[in-house]
């Protein structure tokens, strides 16, 4: 079992309109209604992978139970520890103009005995998995550290998956982490540096195997992605595909990884289920993941080679 570990659950809201003015009545054409959250998509990813997947984090009363829905559709498993209020909703207009507008959420603040039943629960789960993700962010409120609370009572035959930055990746690496996935984006926030070019990028991932991390696999979006363990670096480029939507290729790229490092394939192999992964998630529209047949068709054409 792969348990996937949702901090920040949310509603993300895409509508089309025809032009977006302050002050103005707007008629929307199409709208398209997501549950989401970076591990709830990792764990959707993995089911679609066929992987026994579970997921648990915070959820809350007001509209948590459309997560539920939701994820007994795509068969996850699941427990959440529930709180009172409602899952943040993020809103996206994008108008005639292909121009996007966003207004986010953020999510209520979760009381400091929530925050110990879940550590307690994710204590429990993890005896019986391969893995455990954590990834995103984190309630209103708390701190950076909470990532480091959970990674401190994960076994250490479990390998350890994280997705997120700045802080809180420096706090789950004093843990010691066997695989994270930052973008260039999150990279570079989290160095505070720009890396242009790929030795740039090569060290800046480096640095973080120095701060705990066994495996960087870094996103380079268009051109694929890159994987080191600080000795050996790969590099696997992205196919020229139609690309239909963005939404939730990290979290692809983050769940075919995770399985393959659970099946012990080594970092090359690693590389190429992610990319695949996340190709096939741009895709496929109107979704928060990949279709299995997809993913398969591309991770036969892709190709990794050696960078250093």
């Amino acid at each position: 079992m792969i348990l996937t570990v949702c901090l920040s659950p949310c509603i993300d809201v895409n509508m089309e309109v025809e032009s977006l003015n302050v002050g103005m009545s707007h008629k929307i054409i199409s709208k398209s209604v997501f549950f989401t959250g970076k591990a709830i998509n990792v764990a959707i990813g993995l089911a679609r992978l066929r992987a026994d997947s579970f997921v648990t984090g915070f959820m809350y009363e007001g509209n948590g139970h459309q997560f539920e829905q939701e994820l007994h559709k795509e068969g996850v498993t699941y427990k959440f520890v529930w709180n009172k209020g409602r899952v943040r909703e993020n809103y996206k207009f994008i108008d005639h103009k292909s121009m996007l507008t966003e207004i986010d959420d953020i999510s209520p603040e979760v009381s400091d005995a929530k925050q110990k039943e879940l550590v307690d629960l994710i204590k429990q789960l993890a005896l019986s998995c391969e893995a455990v993700v954590v990834s995103g962010g984190l309630a209103k409120g708390m701190s950076p550290s909470y990532y480091a609370e959970i990674l401190k009572v994960i076994p250490q035959n479990v390998y350890k998956v994280v997705d997120t930055e700045g802080e809180r990746l420096y706090e789950a690496l004093k843990c010691g982490v066997d695989l994270i996935k930052p973008n260039i984006e999150e990279l570079q926030r989290t160095l505070h540096r720009q890396l242009g070019t790929r030795e740039e990028m090569l060290s800046g991932c480096k640095e973080l195997i120095s701060k705990g991390a066994r495996l960087v696999l870094l996103s380079l979006g268009k051109k694929g992605a890159i994987i080191t363990d600080g000795k050996h670096s790969y590099h696997c480029k992205s196919m020229n595909v139609a690309m239909n939507s963005t939404l939730g290729a990290g979290d692809a790229m983050v769940s075919a990884a995770t399985l393959a490092l659970a099946s012990g394939a080594g970092p090359d192999e690693i590389l190429k289920c992610g990319v695949a992964a996340g190709t096939a998630a741009v895709t496929t529209p109107d979704s928060i993941s990949f279709i299995k047949d997809k993913y398969e068709e591309i991770l036969s054409a892709l190709s990794v080679e050696i960078i250093e």
